[in-house]
């Protein structure tokens, strides 16, 4: 896949998207807060779905470099983390 720019972008509605920033097509990744979340997150909705972002590539990178053995197993069954 080419490289492209990404952006993060807040719709305004709890709802925070990536996407490509040179098309309109639909989001690579969305994050959608509830009203309860954004109430205790106040104006930092946008911070937080950063820290989330960034995250999640540093867990796609740990997996990609230890191999698929850990994305194979998670696909055989559910996973959830509290």
């Amino acid at each position: 896949m080419p490289a492209s720019l990404l952006e993060i972008v807040d719709r305004g509605d709890g709802e925070i998207v990536v996407q490509r920033a040179d098309d309109e097509s639909e989001p690579l990744l969305t994050i959608q807060f509830s009203d309860e979340a954004r109430a205790y997150i106040m104006d930092n909705g946008l911070e937080v779905a950063r820290v989330m972002i960034q995250a999640g590539i540093q867990a796609a990178a740990a997996i990609s470099e230890s191999g698929n053995d850990e994305l194979e197993t998670a696909q055989d069954s559910p996973r959830i983390l509290h």
